[in-house]
């Protein structure tokens, strides 16, 4: 998974364990969120304290893949990397790996739209965001 170059750590609380001792699947979802946020902070396109109605981004799609289980005490990374831009959505791959081996614990996709939650509608990728992406990636 070095081919991710945006990698953002994770601490694995005690809370996110099901009864099987290991991190809830749901979590993953959690994990994949944390860092698509960490990753739009990283290229500039979302502030602390900047309201979440201004992200301009919904979720339109998920796929997780479950490589190995994650257990309590483990150091963890997860990867965000935007593979294609369209118009008006991007599509986002994610993993998570372990920070110390880089054993690989789940891959995924995303597929965001962009939207203007006032209008109520799907929008064009903003330019200044199709610009740090497109920089940052490489495309």
């Amino acid at each position: 998974m070095n081919d991710f170059r945006f990698l953002h750590p994770i601490e694995v609380r005690y809370g996110d364990l099901d009864p099987q001792g290991h991190v809830n699947n749901a979590k993953y979802v959690t994990y994949f969120e944390t860092g698509r946020i960490q990753y739009k902070r990283h290229l500039g396109t979302f502030e602390v304290g900047q309201s979440f109605l201004e992200i301009g981004l919904i979720m339109a799609d998920l796929q997780i893949t479950f490589h190995a289980p994650i257990m309590w005490g483990s150091t963890v990374k997860v990867g965000v990397r935007t593979t294609k831009l369209g118009n008006k959505s991007l599509h986002v791959e994610q993993c998570i790996i372990d920070s110390e081996s880089g054993a690989l614990y789940a891959t995924g996709k995303v597929v965001l739209v962009t939207y203007d939650y006032h209008a109520g509608k799907s929008i064009r990728i903003p330019d200044e965001m199709r610009a740090k992406i497109s920089e940052f990636e490489g495309l």
